[in-house]
């Protein structure tokens, strides 16, 4: 069973390991918000839409629980038969490199990264703790977005910043979206007919968030996201890449506290601070072709910075085997 715990949902899909399929899939939506309701989708049966209040993630994963062992719509008669449970974590720092069993070491060591990554690890964290407390005798894994960027070389992960910054605190780039962009590197190699670790790749994740990936012989050389999911392209909320003496210099005119600048540049920027109202690509798309001048620069702004990465990376990895687009805008 695998879950990816956001802020206000939680995703699960159910896979057969000896049959390569999966069994099920589905999404609770509107956690924490009111609401609450499950959509779940069964191999070869179809959609069902259970509505059910869930005030706090421990109620979604026991609405997910109820949904999978379920005599009309489930698809699997006892929770025993589930072998282990994979939780997404956005972000693991420097400890994690791979895949881990969670523990109560871990568990703290991933509320010591919070900070890091505000949007994606505390519901993260929320998520595993509740799944921990609700399904005890499984074992549960943590799948770190960050683990696939390992592979990059120092004077790539590096900031010229004060090198004690990095030593005490561990500030360098870390990168993001790994378990997707893990993913596409090794299809994309398939689909090139080539060995994976003989391809050099640039791929876009581009959804709410947007990652840029270099890949150099089969592994992670270069990411737009950095020390937080906050750098790099334009995104639906976050800011990207922009010069870190303006939020100073709009504080000191402001009088935000540097929690408000960092909402601000994280929740209320990108797509939504260019138009003033839109996130989804797709509103943007449909107010710009009806004129709104602001949507249209949102789309220019966007397209000239992935331009920017694209041509970047082509130049860092020397020669290109594809160019690969993922996520719900890519």
């Amino acid at each position: 069973l695998s879950l990816n715990c956001g802020s206000s949902s939680v995703k699960y899909k159910l896979y057969n390991w000896e049959n390569q399929e999966i069994i099920v899939k589905g999404i609770v939506e509107r956690v924490t918000i009111g609401n609450s309701f499950c959509v779940q989708e069964i191999n070869n049966k179809g959609k069902v839409t259970i509505e059910h209040d869930c005030p706090t993630h421990k109620e979604a994963i026991k609405l997910i629980k109820d949904c999978l062992v379920h005599s009309e719509y489930g698809a699997i008669k006892d929770l025993s038969d589930i072998a282990a449970i994979g939780h997404r974590v956005v972000h693991g720092g420097e400890k994690f490199s791979k895949s881990v069993v969670i523990n109560r070491e871990v568990l703290k060591t991933f509320k010591e990264l919070a900070s890091l990554a505000p949007l994606h690890n505390p519901p993260n964290i929320m998520g595993i703790e509740a799944a921990m407390e609700l399904l005890p005798d499984i074992p549960h894994m943590a799948i770190m977005d960050t683990a696939w960027h390992q592979t990059m070389p120092d004077y790539v992960y590096n900031y010229a910043v004060p090198y004690q910054w990095y030593e005490k605190y561990g500030i360098r780039r870390y990168g993001f979206h790994g378990t997707s962009l893990l993913y596409v590197a090794k299809r994309a190699a398939v689909l090139l007919n080539k060995d994976p670790f003989e391809c050099n790749l640039i791929s876009c994740h581009i959804g709410n968030g947007v990652s840029v990936n270099a890949v150099k012989n089969g592994l992670s050389y270069d990411t737009s996201m950095g020390f937080t999911p906050l750098e790099g392209a334009i995104m639906g909320t976050r800011a990207g890449d922009h010069d870190a003496a303006l939020g100073f210099y709009v504080m000191q005119k402001e009088g935000y506290s540097p929690q408000e600048m960092n909402t601000i540049l994280n929740k209320k920027s990108g797509i939504l601070g260019i138009t003033g109202k839109y996130v989804d690509r797709r509103d943007v798309i449909e107010a710009a072709s009806k004129g709104d001048e602001r949507a249209k620069l949102a789309i220019e702004m966007e397209a000239y910075r992935l331009k920017k990465y694209i041509g970047a990376y082509t130049a860092t990895l020397g020669k290109l085997d594809a160019l690969v687009f993922t996520a719900g805008v890519g």
